[in-house]
């Protein structure tokens, strides 16, 4: 994900509370933070309602920025946490998320009925490995990436990454699908 920084003079001010500051940093962050989000909820419309909530917590929390930091950095962490408490609040019937990568075409071997046993059981996973897993076996993001972004270790990712592997194989054999 491209580091888009601020001048530090910008972001003193935004941890100062200028208003015009923080538009800017709005403007110049606001796609780096909707496509972030976008890649850990998989729903175009929600992640448009959670970036704006991202960037209302960012303001927020401005006093306690520090301007010699990565703003780039913190805004995804914030957008990390946003989406982690989305994903732990959202009904388990909900619709199935529209996938935003287009690029690629589903699997022909796989039937309707198994991609949407796969994507249940995956929604079935606790959030914070729903996420580590989203993110590392999915978007494929570095591990280094991903703890940065969650507040974790590199080891703590590997960690989530293998619990969603390991419970995903037994909820899927459950349901009859063999990994």
């Amino acid at each position: 994900m491209p580091v888009l920084e601020q001048p530090t003079d910008v972001l003193r001010q935004f941890s100062h509370g200028d208003l015009d500051a923080f538009e800017a940093l709005f403007r110049t962050h606001q796609s780096e933070v909707y496509g972030w989000i976008v890649r850990i909820v998989r729903d175009p419309a929600a992640a448009e309602d959670l970036t704006l909530e991202t960037f209302w917590r960012i303001w927020k929390a401005r006093a306690r920025f520090d301007p010699r930091r990565s703003f780039g950095a913190w805004a995804r962490r914030i957008a990390s946490n946003v989406a982690l408490d989305y994903l732990k609040h959202r009904a388990r019937s909900a619709a199935l998320p529209v996938e935003p990568r287009a690029e690629t075409p589903p699997d022909p071997a796989l039937t309707r009925e198994t991609r949407e046993k796969i994507q249940s059981a995956f929604r079935e996973l606790p959030a914070k490995l729903q996420v580590a897993a989203t993110l590392a076996l999915i978007e494929e993001d570095p591990y280094d990436e991903i703890a940065e972004a969650l507040g974790i270790s590199v080891n703590g990712v590997k960690s989530r990454v293998f619990r969603a592997v390991r419970m995903l194989r037994k909820k899927l054999t459950r349901m009859g699908i063999e990994p």
